[in-house]
C-alpha cells in the first residue's frame, strides 16, 4: 500500500494549480498537524503497512521545524519508517535553508521533489512562483550538502511566453545541476484555476505542435544526459525511479490523508472533505474526514490502469486493451508489441492521452 499526506498550505497560490490549497489563515497549522496525526492513528492500524510515503501539497516544506518534528513524531507511532521503500517530500526552493534541509534528512526523508518549474525569470513570474532562478539552483545544492539521497526537479513546458530557446536554457540548467530525477510536465488548464479562466477569455492558448516540439526537446536533452525516460513526464538516473508513482501506475492500493485526499482501497474509492477547517473538525470528532465513497467496477479499474501504464516504458498488458485493436497505432509507428504488452514509441508518447482514449 502507498501512503499520501496532503499539506494544503502555500505562501502564494499558483494560478495553474487545481489542488486543494490556500494560504495559512483561519486554520492554525498546529491544529491541522494534530488532526493529520490523529487521522493517521485512526486509519492506518486497520490497513497493511505502507510501502511508500509521499508528502504533497500545497507546500509541505513551508512547515516550521517544530511542526515538522510534531508531524514526523506522530507518524512514527504508526509507521515503521525503516520498512518504507521511499519517503518523498515536496519542496519549494524559497521555503528552506540548509538547516531545514538537514532536518528533512534527520526526520527520514530520502527523496525531495523540488517544484522549480523554470529557470527563466519571466516564466516564473507568469507561473506565480515565489522563487527566482538563483534560489532554485541553490536549493539543489543545499539538498546535496544535507546528504539527501535523491533529488527530483519538476519542470513545466508549454507555459505562455515560454519560447523554445527559453525551454532549452531551462533544460540545460536543470541537467547541469545533476539531479537524480527530472519531471517535465506539459501545462494543463484545469478548472477552478486562474489559467483556465484566462484560456477561456482568449488570453492564453493551446498549441499541440508547440507541445510536441517542447516535449521532444525535453526528451532529447534529458536522455542525452544519461537519464532513463521511463514514463511520459519522468526521467531518472539508474536507481532513482519514483517507487511511489510506480505503485499508482501499477494499480496498488493507496491511502490519502489530509483535506481533499483520495484513497483507493480494495476497489473502493474514498474522498476526504476539501475544506481544511471542516477537515480538522471532522477528524477531531470522528477520526476521519471521508465525505464520499464509490465502489469501482472492474472496467473502471481496468481503464485507469490502461491510461496510466500506457504512459510508461513497460507498456500495457494486451488483456487490458481488449477488445480494442491497436493495429492502426502500430502501422503509424505510434506503438509496438513487446511480448504480451503494447508499448508506445517515442512518437506515440507525445500523443498518449488521445491514444488512451482511443483504446478505452
Amino acid at each position: 500500500m502507498l501512503l499520501y499526506l496532503h499539506i494544503p498550505f502555500c505562501h502564494r497560490v499558483c494560478p495553474y494549480c487545481s489542488f486543494h490549497k490556500h494560504t495559512p489563515g483561519a486554520t492554525p497549522i498546529g491544529s491541522f498537524i494534530e488532526s493529520l496525526v490523529k487521522e493517521a492513528r485512526h486509519r492506518l492500524p486497520a490497513l497493511p503497512p505502507p510501502r511508500t510515503l509521499y508528502f504533497g501539497g500545497g507546500t509541505p516544506s513551508m512547515l516550521s521545524p517544530s511542526h515538522l518534528r510534531r508531524l514526523f513524531d506522530g507518524l512514527d507511532e504508526v509507521i515503521d519508517f525503516d520498512a518504507l521503500d521511499e519517503v518523498t517530500f515536496e519542496a519549494n526552493p524559497a521555503t528552506f535553508d540548509l538547516a531545514k534541509a538537514e532536518l528533512f534528512r534527520e526526520l527520514g526523508v530520502r527523496r525531495v521533489s523540488l517544484g522549480i518549474q523554470s529557470f527563466a525569470p519571466h516564466v516564473l513570474k507568469t507561473l506565480g512562483r515565489e522563487h527566482d532562478p538563483t534560489q532554485a539552483e541553490e536549493a539543489v545544492r543545499l539538498l546535496r550538502r544535507a546528504g539527501m539521497p535523491s533529488v527530483n526537479i519538476d519542470l513545466m513546458f508549454s507555459v505562455p511566453g515560454l519560447t523554445l530557446d527559453d525551454w532549452a536554457s531551462t533544460l540545460e540548467t536543470a541537467v547541469a545541476l545533476e539531479p537524480d530525477h527530472i519531471s517535465a510536465y506539459n501545462l494543463t488548464y484545469e478548472e477552478d484555476t486562474s489559467f483556465f479562466d484566462s484560456l477561456h477569455r482568449g488570453e492564453m492558448d493551446r498549441d499541440e505542435d508547440r507541445d510536441a516540439e517542447q516535449f521532444q526537446l525535453a526528451h532529447d536533452r534529458i536522455t542525452s544526459a544519461g537519464f532513463d525516460h521511463y514514463e511520459t513526464s519522468n526521467y531518472a538516473r539508474p536507481g532513482h525511479r519514483s517507487s511511489h508513482n510506480h505503485g499508482y501506475w501499477n494499480g496498488e492500493d493507496y491511502l490519502g490523508l489530509g483535506p481533499s485526499a483520495v484513497s483507493t482501497l480494495a476497489g473502493v474509492r474514498h474522498g476526504n472533505i476539501a475544506d481544511t477547517a471542516r477537515y480538522v473538525e471532522m477528524v477531531n470528532s470522528l477520526g476521519q474526514a471521508i465525505v464520499e465513497s464509490e465502489a469501482l467496477t472492474p472496467d473502471q479499474l481496468r481503464l485507469e490502469r490502461l491510461a496510466l501504464l500506457l504512459r510508461t516504458t513497460e507498456g500495457v498488458p494486451l488483456h487490458l486493451i481488449a477488445p480494442s485493436d491497436p493495429s492502426t497505432l502500430i502501422e503509424h509507428g505510434l506503438a509496438e508489441i513487446h511480448e504480451d504488452r503494447l508499448v508506445l514509441t517515442r512518437a506515440g508518447s507525445a500523443l498518449v492521452d488521445p491514444i488512451a482514449t482511443q483504446l478505452a
